[in-house]
């Protein structure tokens, strides 16, 4: 059934004022990084009357930032890559090849997405003291990892089990091992599906506050979000620092998102189109 050209036009206009709803707060935070605090307080909406970069550079010298960017770099980027690459070959195990455990395992990774692992923060530390992982970036991306291979694991049996057979088939015929049916020929045909993973996880290690909190003491080892809460004071806040520091650890992930948007959104409609 066609659209109407006015029936069109709202969709569009419905569209536009839900993109300005969702920008306004990130102009807002961007512009207001290059305000002073006094005009913060005396015009917090309206565009900063000169910009003042120095700001950024009074950052730097208050709080070690690029300590806090670099740990943030590192965990995101270290449990997406696991992430990744365990998910993909459980599911391409779970997809293609049939035991009598495989409905047991795979009702193990459902009970993931079941159970919060926050609920399991107790045995975690105890384990984590253990191990001698306490002020360690790895404490953080072992449980990134574990917490985000479950559902990584449901998305990609979903997109593993959409590919045609005869794919493997004819690369079998061709020689083929199982891991080059996989690595070759499987995995570049869901390149969607990965890009999801990747973002709802990069997204997830990026902002999370809580296991940072709780497993890193260690000023230099601390994450963005629980770094920047150096820059709230008892009395008082330097507002122009914090929203300065909020648009540095934006960009990383407005890049990843960026870089895969079109995947990320063939990813999510994928199925829907017949």
């Amino acid at each position: 059934m066609k659209t109407s050209i006015g029936g069109r036009a709202v969709q569009y206009v419905i569209a536009y004022l839900f993109m300005l709803v969702a920008l306004y707060p990130i102009a807002l935070m961007i512009a207001s990084s290059f305000k002073t605090n006094m005009e913060i307080f005396a015009n917090p909406l309206s565009l900063p009357s000169s910009l003042h970069f120095e700001t950024y550079q009074k950052l730097w010298k208050a709080v070690p930032f690029a300590d806090f960017l670099w740990n943030s770099i590192f965990v995101s980027g270290m449990s997406v890559l696991l992430i990744t690459v365990f998910s993909a070959m459980a599911s391409f195990y779970l997809a293609r090849f049939s035991f009598k455990w495989t409905a047991a395992l795979t009702f193990f990774f459902l009970l993931g997405l079941m159970i919060p692992i926050k609920l399991g923060i107790v045995p975690l530390f105890i384990l984590m003291k253990n191990l001698g992982l306490l002020n360690s970036l790895w404490s953080l991306i072992l449980i990134y990892t574990a917490s985000g291979i479950p559902l990584a694991v449901f998305i990609l049996t979903g997109f593993f089990r959409t590919l045609p057979v005869e794919l493997e088939e004819a690369a079998r015929i061709d020689g083929c091992s199982n891991f080059q049916v996989f690595w070759k020929v499987l995995l570049p045909l869901i390149r969607p599906a990965l890009a999801t993973v990747v973002i709802i996880n990069f997204i997830h290690a990026w902002n999370d506050f809580f296991f940072p909190l709780i497993f890193i003491q260690k000023e230099t080892l601390k994450t963005i979000p629980v770094g920047m809460m150096v820059l709230f004071g008892e009395y008082e806040t330097d507002w122009s620092l914090l929203f300065a520091g909020l648009t540095l650890s934006a960009v990383p992930m407005i890049g990843v998102f960026l870089l895969a948007s079109r995947q990320f959104m063939e990813g999510l409609t994928a199925g829907a189109v017949k």
